[in-house]
């Protein structure tokens, strides 16, 4: 009787693990993203700061892939807040993921520990 019990123990700790594994890889890549994004925050910034010294009748040019488009400082600006904006955005929604996936690693870890020692105590 105790065979097939232990079996399924096996069966289960593995599938835990493997799970345990997949979301911690998940929690570093969120990181990851977190850190490109904070960067994306970082260099809207300071271009925001060089470009507001100068006169609002300036045009500069924008590097678009292999091109360079003339645009007013107004137009650049808007984009600095979109991109500032959407990467608070998305930095937000992958810290909830993060605490979400933070919290499963934590579950599979008791659901392990419960496992073992349930296992122990038969």
């Amino acid at each position: 009787m105790s065979a097939p019990i232990d079996l399924e123990l096996k069966k289960a700790f593995s599938e835990l693990q493997v799970k345990m594994i997949d979301t911690q890889q998940k929690v570093k890549l969120a990181d990851l993203q977190i850190d490109q994004l904070t960067r994306v925050q970082k260099h809207a910034k300071l271009t925001h700061a060089e470009i507001a010294t100068l006169s609002d009748n300036t045009r500069l040019y924008e590097g678009v892939g292999r091109m360079f488009i003339l645009q007013s400082k107004e137009e650049i600006n808007d984009q600095l807040k979109d991109k500032q904006k959407t990467a608070d955005e998305k930095i937000k929604e992958l810290e909830q993921k993060k605490v979400y996936l933070e919290r499963s690693v934590k579950e599979a870890e008791d659901n392990i520990r419960e496992m073992l020692l349930s296992r122990r105590a038969h």
